[in-house]
């Protein structure tokens, strides 16, 4: 079994969907902005491996608890540094073990995204 997708449900989609793009890198793949009572956002890696949906829900939105969401990368501490001066406020640096860091910041839902490297 194979998960597809990630659901958030978010009261403002065009910010999340521009956090995705942005930050993690994750493309629209199909895109039902344009419906105005279902809008809907689906990005993908290019592998289509990695996909998360949003779903505008302004009275309903996610409330950030609970979940969390990770994103290998291969420089962590840099791509810490390039997010700080951004403007995002990462949280300390993780090390569980001598080949694992990582850290979280939040995206515009309340949702704790972590950004991982792991060694050999």
């Amino acid at each position: 079994m194979k998960m597809v997708h990630v659901t958030i449900q978010t009261k403002c989609i065009d910010e999340s969907v521009k956090f995705y793009q942005s930050i993690t890198k994750l493309n629209i793949i199909r895109d039902f902005r344009s419906n105005p009572d279902h809008k809907i956002v689906f990005l993908a890696d290019s592998e289509k491996e990695t996909c998360v949906e949003l779903v505008e829900n302004v009275s309903e939105p996610y409330s950030g608890e609970g979940i969390s969401m990770g994103f290998a990368v291969d420089d962590v501490q840099g791509f810490c540094e390039k997010l700080k001066a951004e403007g995002f406020n990462p949280s300390a640096m993780v090390s569980p073990n001598p080949h694992t860091q990582f850290f979280f910041i939040e995206d515009p839902n309340g949702v704790k995204i972590q950004f991982i490297q792991q060694g050999k």
